[in-house]
């Protein structure tokens, strides 16, 4: 097939390997493969009335991608066809069958019948259709072909039908061998809107204009849709070259190597093909002609735009800055506001990573809203909204904000900026600490339906957006039990960049359902694969592995519930690797569970200071909170409280609700060690309220223990009555914090329970029950060795 293009068209323009004139101003040629479609127009037309409605329906369906997409195999065309009406594909292979097998005359018989579809006052075909369009080119073409391309027509026509004849032999020899249930099945699962396989670009020879364009249109729309139904990387990069090669003047096939090369990180491809995009835009003179002279100028400041962002994606902050004082200046000249917007927003981006400065983004979205842009407009307010929350300004006013951009997307149907919202509003309750919250908003992006058309098969939406909130769904199931089976029927339906505050601060226990929160990841390793653009996601200067760092930090946990330290131990690389602060407070909690105390104090020193400096206040307050219980272990209860009562200062200043409850607990503990119990009893009212509702399960156990604990040692004080009744009420606390302990598997906890209970059972004289506890924590004992650090003293 190949053969029969080159000769026809290629061959005449070529002179020492060089393409000296533009292939695609021919704009369609004449294939076997487009034989096929004839001759299935023609026998559809025969047909008329004998097909039903269904299957005629079924036929129109599939004439348009049939028609517009690349040349294909003939067993493929024929499959295709035999799912909408069987009958006409065998209609369609005999007629093909005598063609290849008659004379040259037959194929030229068939031409000539082809012009009787336009005739007659009730034509077949109406001339200005899709199907009267394509007839109509493929006999100007025909026509247009000499004596010697037409007998190579027909050669590659023969040879098209053989080669479909010895794969179905090759079939029938299978058949012997394979179950015809099964055969039937896989056959099932090929779907022609589906996208196109490596092996069927490879073989379909080079492609007309109109192929070129919907093979373009619809490989962007993968890379934007759905990135794992686009071809790989390099089979793409090979048929971009394919068509460069014979045009090398097509700007849309270096938009799409550009796009093709970001996928990859491929910084010196990417730049190559983003210049040559624009270079050849100019070149072709469509800015020149819609825009008088301004084209020109207008291609040269949006190429130094694109410059910059392409240059920031990939870390080259100075380069940035330097292309986009370019594209400044060039838009000042030319008085073009709507670019100097798009500027003006990026050049807040390049500022941030310096110092927090919203003066240029508050002017941003002033602007945008003046000349009409409500896309930077919205995304002015999400950055500004992201800033407000680091500063711990309230919910309420950040919610009020989210809502009056809400009005915008739906005003204009902005349907990836819906999705950044939502997602924006999850990262906003997982930062203040109510999970609730945060999995009700999750839930809602899962089950929206996008605003935007795409193709049959294709996942909707597979933005940033959808893998952030995936992302949190799988940490909820990791760390609460609330609506398991539900969330992960969602995402197996579900669908889905933006800036949004979803990696370095949220909540740092994960724990719960593990078994769910494993099969999210899985969905989300399938559905954005390591290298795809939605992996990572970037955070002020950082770029962040996202699903993979959520994977390895609940690994992390499970490990550190079951005592296996050793393994939580190993992790701690990878995680470095992905985030170096997650990583240093990770190994420093491992050190402190291996009693460490000393290296482990270093460590948490070292990353308090540097997270002060990078304003990172979430890690601070836990970092703190570690601090003090080194100071506990090592007997230091006094040094505790004024580190304890500055992590409460710090949750409160910045409205971090569920941190400042995490740290009154930690309080009330400190209080008990100093003997004072009943004080530490009254300030827990203050925080198991939003422990209990909206923390993790381990919180929750941790939380009943320590009322428990200090039940008991404020019984001392009451009257013989009341001190039982205050035992039997400790029993019963404790009871509720080994069902939290038992649904995550930390058995390190369990053992302190059980423990506890079995020394209360025998102050109340039930011996039973104590010789029970005593031997289930005799049993929890020898498989996880005390280390020799005394039992329950410490808080978590």
């Amino acid at each position: 097939m190949a053969s029969v293009h080159e000769s026809l068209y290629f061959n005449p323009m070529l002179t020492n390997g060089v393409v000296h004139a533009n292939v695609f101003g021919v704009r369609d040629w004449v294939t076997p493969h487009k034989m096929a479609l004839l001759v299935l127009l023609s026998e559809l037309g025969r047909a008329g009335a004998q097909l039903g409605l269904l299957e005629r329906r079924r036929l129109n369906r599939l004439l348009l991608p049939l028609l517009q997409g690349p040349d294909m195999a003939l067993s493929r065309l024929r499959k295709a066809i035999e799912e909408c009406c069987p009958h006409l594909a065998a209609s369609v292979h005999i007629r093909l069958k005598l063609m290849a097998e008659g004379e040259l005359k037959d194929m030229e018989q068939f031409f000539d019948d082809l012009s009787d579809s336009f005739s007659g006052t009730e034509p077949e075909v109406h001339k200005t259709s899709v199907v009267g369009l394509f007839l109509r080119h493929m006999i100007l073409a025909y026509n247009k072909l000499s004596f010697s391309q037409v007998y190579k027509l027909y050669t590659a026509l023969q040879q098209y039908f053989q080669k479909d004849e010895t794969k179905d032999g090759a079939d029938e020899n299978e058949m012997e061998l394979t179950n015809p249930e099964e055969l039937d099945g896989k056959m099932e699962k090929e779907e022609l809107d589906g996208p196109l396989r490596e092996e069927e670009i490879a073989c379909s020879g080079p492609l007309s204009q109109k192929q070129a364009e919907y093979f373009l249109s619809q490989q962007a729309s993968l890379l934007k849709n759905d990135e794992t139904k686009a071809l790989a990387p390099a089979s793409l990069q090979k048929e971009l070259n394919n068509l460069l090669k014979f045009n090398p003047d097509f700007a849309e096939a270096h938009y799409l190597s550009y796009l093709n090369s970001l996928r990859v990180q491929d910084v010196f491809s990417s730049t190559h093909s983003l210049l040559h995009y624009f270079d050849r835009l100019i070149l072709s003179g469509a800015e020149s002609k819609s825009n008088g002279d301004e084209g020109y100028g207008r291609s040269l400041r949006y190429a130094a735009l694109n410059l910059a962002a392409l240059h920031c994606r990939f870390g080259h902050y100075q380069q940035a800055e330097l292309a986009l004082q370019e594209a400044i200046r060039i838009a000042q000249e030319s008085n073009d506001h709507v670019c100097l917007q798009h500027c003006l927003s990026w050049l807040y981006i390049l500022e941030q990573k310096i110092f927090d400065s919203c003066v240029l983004l508050e002017h941003s979205v002033n602007k945008s809203l003046h000349f009409g842009l409500p896309y930077l407009a919205s995304l002015g307010i999400q950055s500004l909204v992201q800033q407000r929350a680091f500063a711990g300004k309230a919910a309420n006013k950040l919610m009020d904000a989210l809502k009056d951009s809400d009005l915008l997307h739906w005003k204009h149907s902005l349907s990836e900026l819906i999705d950044i919202s939502i997602a924006q509003k999850t990262a906003i309750w997982r930062l203040y600490g109510r999970s609730t919250m945060a999995l009700q908003q999750a839930q809602t992006l899962l089950s929206m339906n996008s605003l935007e058309a795409v193709n049959v098969g294709v996942q909707q939406n597979n933005t940033e957006s959808f893998a952030v909130v995936l992302c949190h769904l799988a940490e909820l199931h990791a760390e609460q039990v609330s609506s398991g089976a539900a969330c992960t029927k969602v995402v197996q339906k579900g669908r889905g960049a933006g800036p949004a505050p979803c990696i370095n601060h949220c909540p740092s226990v994960f724990q719960g359902y593990f078994a769910a929160a494993s099969e999210i990841l899985k969905h989300l390793k399938e559905r954005f694969p390591p290298n795809s653009q939605h992996a990572q996601v970037e955070y002020l200067a950082f770029s962040l592995s996202l699903w993979m760092l959520f994977d390895q930090k609940i690994q992390f946990e499970r490990a550190m519930n079951d005592g296996k330290y050793h393994v939580a131990d190993s992790l701690v690389a990878g995680i470095t690797a992905l985030n170096s602060i997650e990583g240093v407070y990770r190994k420093a909690i491992v050190l402190k569970a291996q009693n460490q105390m000393t290296e482990a104090h270093k460590l948490l020193q070292k990353l308090l200071i540097h997270c002060q400096k990078i304003k990172n206040t979430e890690m601070v307050i836990r970092v703190l909170l570690s601090i003090a219980e080194l100071y506990w272990r090592s007997s230091c209860h006094t040094i505790a409280l004024p580190v304890l009562l500055q992590a409460l200062a710090l949750a409160r200043e910045y409205s971090l609700q569920y941190l400042a409850s995490e740290t009154v607990l930690n309080l009330a503990f400190s209080q008990l060690i100093l003997g004072i119990p009943e004080q530490a009893l009254n300030i827990l009212h203050m925080a198991i309220e939003p422990i209990l509702a909206h923390g993790a399960i381990l919180d929750k156990g941790c939380a009943m223990f320590l009322v428990a604990k200090c039940q008991v040692a404020s019984a001392d004080s009451y009257t013989p009555q009341k001190k039982i009744e205050a035992l039997e009420s400790a029993i019963s606390n404790l009871n509720e914090a080994k069902a939290y302990f038992a649904k995550v598997d930390c058995k390190e906890q369990l053992r302190d329970v059980l423990y506890f209970q079995a020394r209360l059972f025998h102050t109340l004289g039930r011996t039973q029950e104590r010789n029970k506890c005593a031997m289930l924590f005799r049993q929890l004992h020898q498989e996880l060795p005390a280390h020799g650090v005394p039992l329950i003293n410490a808080f978590k």
